[in-house]
């Protein structure tokens, strides 16, 4: 069965194709075309099934249908990581179409999020708390959803988000469709669903994806300052890595790591979202060929890679969702070969592992790099403190705002002096230029007399 079996949209098929994703996973299968049907779902999938695109994938095929003003689809998430997430997935998904989305999270501003709801983006990718203090708001409103997904709905409950999770369906118009997803499907759940969708159709899917077999899977716990030079360590000492995929958790980070390898002469690149298909073909064939020993990444972008032979993976920093670990670590050792996937913990990111961890079944072996200095201070910092960036981003507006200024004003007194009647420029020329005196003959000139 291939993606055309659902009778997607050309853009999303193209989006598919570009993400490198070719069969439908079994929750995609199922699922899909349950909720293309507009029928309420219950599914039921582990880590790494690919539950994400079984909800995201009906969600746009049903707002490129039906186009409105948004918002028109709302999932509700656990945590602002996998808001991140699921947001990065409609957006790469949707990337060939008009359709616009945004996420709503915590721990950040409100403003741009108060401009996104404003705005009337498609889908809205929302954690219940915050979104519950824009519904305070005239500017936040619901009423034209046309579904509502709920991922992760067993960790909702386990964080006590049940009451908010409530409040938040009832400003939902009772027509949506709704389609909830959990790891499982325990007693809490089933009588959540029941309570929640109408005559919904469950879909469940035993057990979840696992790295290959080759793969030997190794941390290296080291301080989130040290991470950078422990990578450099690694490249130059570490026998055998020849080149190495490398994630992180965001585009800036890629970029600034990027940087930081090609001032320690390591070539490297990057791909990210904001990277041009031009410059990730351009990036992905340099590292083909040679030219760049480290590709910098993050999840969505290198979803749609085809790298062979790839020997390590390395998670700089570890993905907050398991299954990004699964699809980054499915990079290497592929067909039979081996590979290594090396991952990076900093003391903040032990959660993060745990999940993955519980995610494949195992704990993974740690290890310490000999010779390398681990309470060193960092001699470059490789993430600039939002405070420094959003300071710098004012900088910059600031200064285009007055270039602004006096460009408009230029143009206005332009305008003006274009619009004045003739005479009216003839005597603003005589007030700015003073008459000239009379020419006086040189001494000993001739000047004729008149006659008389």
């Amino acid at each position: 069965m291939s993606f055309s079996t659902f009778a997607l949209h050309p853009s999303l098929l193209r989006a598919i194709a570009d993400l490198g994703f070719t069969r439908p996973t079994p929750i995609q299968r199922e699922a899909i075309p349950a909720a293309l049907a507009g029928r309420d779902l219950v599914g039921g999938a582990m880590t790494g099934s690919g539950k994400t695109a079984a909800f995201a994938l009906p969600v746009l095929q049903r707002l490129l249908a039906a186009p409105g003003r948004g918002p028109l689809a709302l999932v509700l998430a656990p945590t602002r990581e996998l808001a991140q997430q699921i947001l990065e997935v409609f957006t790469a998904l949707a990337r060939h179409t008009r359709l616009t989305a945004a996420a709503i999270y915590g721990g950040v501003g409100m403003e741009p999020q108060e401009r996104a709801l404003r705005r009337g983006v498609d889908v809205l990718v929302a954690c219940p708390g915050r979104l519950l203090d824009h519904l305070q708001h005239p500017y936040a409103d619901l009423s034209r959803l046309a579904v509502v997904v709920l991922d992760e709905a067993d960790r909702m409950l386990d964080m006590g988000f049940l009451p908010d999770l409530k409040r938040v369906l009832a400003r939902v118009p009772p027509g949506a469709q709704k389609l909830l997803f959990s790891a499982t499907l325990p007693a809490p759940i089933r009588e959540l669903a029941s309570q929640l969708l109408r005559a919904p159709v469950a879909v469940e899917v035993a057990g979840t994806a696992a790295p290959a077999t080759g793969v030997r899977q190794t941390v290296f716990p080291v301080r989130q300052d040290l991470k950078a030079a422990l990578l450099v360590a690694l490249l130059r000492e570490e026998p055998g890595i020849g080149s190495a995929l490398v994630f992180t958790r965001t585009k800036h980070r890629a970029n600034r790591l990027a940087d930081q390898l090609g001032r320690q002469g390591i070539p490297a690149e990057r791909v990210h979202g904001n990277r041009s298909q031009a410059q990730r073909t351009a990036a992905l064939a340099g590292f083909r060929s040679g030219r760049y020993r480290v590709l910098v990444a993050t999840d969505v972008a290198a979803r749609g890679l085809d790298i062979e032979a790839l020997s390590h993976v390395v998670n700089f920093d570890v993905p907050a969702v398991a299954e990004d670990y699964i699809h980054r670590v499915g990079r290497t050792a592929r067909n039979g070969a081996t590979g290594e996937a090396f991952t990076f913990v900093a003391p903040e990111e032990q959660s993060d592992l745990g999940a993955i961890e519980r995610a494949v079944g195992r704990r993974l072996d740690r290890r310490t790099l000999a010779g390398f200095d681990y309470q060193a201070r960092a001699a470059e910092k490789l993430e600039i403190p939002l405070a420094e960036r959003i300071a710098a981003i004012r900088a910059r507006k600031s200064e285009e705002r007055q270039r602004a200024a006096v460009n408009a004003a230029r143009r206005a007194e332009a305008a003006a002096r274009a619009a004045r009647p003739d005479g009216d420029r003839a005597a603003l020329a005589s007030r700015r230029q003073p008459a000239r005196p009379a020419r006086r003959p040189a001494a000993g000139s001739f000047r004729p007399r008149g006659n008389g």
